[in-house]
C-alpha cells in the first residue's frame, strides 16, 4: 500500500491511465479500502483473513472453494490461510455431510465475535464514503459493478480485436 504522500492524484490529464476503466476501479478501490485495511492489521488480522471472516459471517459452513471465490483469494492460498485461521482459534474445518471428501469452513465463537464487530466497522466506513458521494451516486456505481461482476461471472469475454468505431463513454455529471 502506498504512503499518503506516494499516491497519484487522479485527474482528466493523466491520459489512458488516468481514464482507464479497470484501473480507475482498481485504484478508487485501494484508496478507499487503505484505512479499513490498516485497522484490520491493527486488530491482528491480515487484510485475506478479514475477508474470509466477512464472507463467513455472511453464511457460515462455506465450501473452501466457494469461499476462495468469494474471498477473492487462489484456492491454494486460501487453504493455507483458513489453517493459519485455525490455529488462531478463528476458523474450524468440517468434512461436508453429504460428501466427505469436500472441506467446509465454520467460524468459531470467537471468530463469529470478531468478524461481527468487523463487519459493523466496516459498514460504517462504508457509509463515511457514500457520504462523500452526491445523492444517488452510490446506487449507480453499485449497480453498475454489480452489472460488470454478473457479466463476467457469466463467462461474457471482451474481444481484443478494435471496435470499428471508437466507443463514446457516458460523460460524467458535472
Amino acid at each position: 500500500m502506498a504512503k499518503d504522500e506516494d499516491r497519484i492524484e487522479i485527474d482528466d490529464n493523466t491520459g489512458f491511465v488516468g481514464d482507464y476503466l479497470l484501473y480507475l476501479l482498481a485504484a478508487a478501490s485501494d484508496a478507499a479500502s487503505a484505512d479499513f485495511h490498516a485497522h484490520v492489521r491493527e486488530q491482528g488480522l491480515r487484510v485475506p483473513e478479514w475477508r474470509i471472516l466477512a464472507c463467513l459471517s455472511d453464511e457460515d459452513g462455506q465450501m473452501v472453494t466457494q469461499l476462495a471465490q468469494l474471498a477473492l483469494i487462489e484456492q491454494s492460498h486460501l487453504t493455507k490461510i483458513v489453517d493459519q485461521m485455525a490455529a488462531k482459534g478463528l476458523v474450524k474445518r468440517r468434512s461436508d455431510e453429504r460428501d466427505r471428501r469436500r472441506v467446509r469452513v465454520f467460524l468459531t465463537a470467537a471468530g463469529r465475535a470478531l468478524g461481527a464487530r468487523l463487519v459493523d466497522q466496516a459498514r460504517a466506513h462504508e457509509h463515511a464514503i457514500i457520504a462523500r458521494l452526491r445523492p444517488g451516486e452510490a446506487a449507480l456505481l453499485k449497480d453498475a459493478l454489480k452489472h460488470i461482476h454478473a457479466l463476467y461471472r457469466a463467462g461474457s469475454r471482451v474481444s481484443a480485436a478494435p471496435a470499428a468505431a471508437p466507443v463514446e463513454l457516458e460523460a460524467r455529471p458535472t
